[in-house]
């Protein structure tokens, strides 16, 4: 079984920097496509940035040039440092994995069997 743990949220002002992390308890995290989502209470969960399992990264046009992505093969992780922060980014961030094929850029939340219990993060 596939646990993902995320950390790394927490209250920012406008202009501020948060990085989170996402854990992969078991397998490589270069085995699956990893993704971040966004989510505000009531409101379906938004896709936010991809690394897939071939190495490429996809962003959403909102984050693009202030969110980065990336591996970390020592720790078995996905991070996703998010600049220049806007209170539009507040809601609950989750970490997602797909095993198997890459996924590119239709992806959404139906392709991920696995999610992490996410971590908050509020921008003012």
């Amino acid at each position: 079984h596939v646990q993902l743990v995320e950390s790394g949220g927490g209250s920012v002002q406008a202009g501020e920097s948060l990085r989170l992390t996402c854990r992969v308890s078991s397998g490589s995290v270069t085995t699956y496509s990893m993704s971040w989502f966004r989510q505000i209470s009531g409101t379906e969960r938004e896709r936010v940035a991809l690394y897939n399992s071939a190495g490429a990264t996809i962003y959403v046009d909102s984050v693009e040039g202030r969110f980065t992505i990336s591996r970390d093969t020592v720790q078995n992780s996905v991070n996703l440092l998010m600049g220049n922060l806007r209170v539009e980014d507040t809601g609950m961030h989750y970490c997602a994995a797909s095993p198997g094929r890459a996924l590119w850029g239709g992806w959404s939340a139906a392709d991920f069997p696995y999610w992490g219990q996410g971590t908050q993060v509020t921008v003012s």
